[in-house]
């Protein structure tokens, strides 16, 4: 049985610790969070004990941390937690700086103790099916990747002005995405974006409506677009071009009932938000942690991962910013 502490008791902290309290390999015995009432009213929930951060990552018994905490404490919370011989599964992104992501990097990698990136879409089940097919050469060589990610509302501008901006924050699920499908990384990145949804977010520094460029040394190209807004809710699809066909995943839908009359034909729209979309793929996320941790086997989204997404969302947020293509090496260099 795998011992969890679960740092973060926010929404998605909430979602994590029903994960954990529900795989019948693991058992949630402590919850931290700096809002003391809502890590006592989520472990009161499942039956754990409220605890500080540091009486977590001190305590022996515990065998994992999950961190759902604030991401400006990621880096900190995962060498912590390595040092202390406890296994990670971490919240995108792993810091807001990649510098500092690198430096996170190296610490942990020396420690010898897995921690894995919190990516979830990569456990859709649907996603996975594209994927599989992509291995199994169904269209032959991917020439074309089209992501298309749009929320249904934007957040508070609040939280816009602590979340790093549209590429870190948002879009860097579909960077790594791009690196999952196409297994490998661009050579450059060009970025526009515009706010459009809501001028506060203009104010703030930010975008919310955006497309990137990805450009693969062998010629593939990657689009991706993001929209902080979709009336119709949220719409989450692949679509994969192949020198023999084509591969696409569509939206999860409310329910799979089509109408067809003399009016015309109509059907449910997409399920409102990522809780409602994702939720086995959380499911699936952690089931696949606890299972390599247990095995010893390699956790399947490596920090590596974590810190190439971020290096591409960093490529991102300087191409919008000058304008021009940047090449993923040119923040790397910066990062080192």
């Amino acid at each position: 049985m795998l011992r969890v502490g679960l740092l973060g008791a926010g929404r998605i902290g909430a979602v994590h610790a029903k994960t954990i309290s529900a795989h019948p390999g693991s058992r949630l015995d402590a919850v931290a969070d700096v809002v003391v009432e809502n890590a006592q009213s989520l472990s009161a929930e499942f039956g754990a004990e409220a605890r500080s951060v540091n009486a977590v990552i001190d305590d022996p018994s515990i065998d994992a941390v999950l961190v759902a905490t604030s991401t400006n404490t990621h880096s900190d919370l995962i060498e912590a937690a390595t040092s202390a011989g406890k296994a990670v599964l971490c919240e995108k992104p792993v810091d807001l700086s990649l510098r500092r992501a690198v430096a996170c990097q190296k610490a942990a990698n020396a420690s010898g103790q897995p921690v894995m990136i919190g990516f979830n879409r990569r456990f859709d089940p649907n996603f996975r099916a594209l994927k599989s097919a992509l291995q199994a050469d169904e269209i032959g060589k991917a020439e074309l990747l089209s992501i298309t990610s749009f929320d249904p509302a934007p957040p508070p501008v609040e939280y816009i002005k602590v979340s790093g901006g549209l590429f870190r924050d948002m879009m860097i699920h579909d960077f790594d995405m791009a690196q999952y499908l196409l297994d490998g990384l661009p050579e450059t990145v060009m970025a526009t974006g515009t706010s459009l949804v809501d001028p506060e977010i203009g104010a703030a520094g930010d975008v919310d409506t955006a497309v990137v460029t990805l450009t693969y040394a062998d010629g593939r190209i990657a689009a991706i677009k993001n929209s902080r807004r979709a009336a119709f809710g949220y719409d989450q699809r692949i679509e994969v071009l192949g020198a023999s066909g084509m591969l696409q995943a569509g939206n999860v839908l409310e329910n799979s009932l089509v109408k067809s009359t003399a009016q015309g034909v109509t059907g449910a729209k997409p399920t409102y938000f990522f809780l409602e979309r994702y939720m086995a793929a959380y499911q699936a996320e952690w089931a696949e942690f606890v299972d390599a941790v247990v095995t010893q086997r390699p956790v399947p989204v490596t920090l590596d991962d974590g810190v190439a997404a971020l290096a591409m969302a960093e490529a991102a947020t300087l191409s919008k910013a000058q304008g021009r293509p940047v090449q993923l090496t040119e923040v790397y260099s910066g990062a080192t």
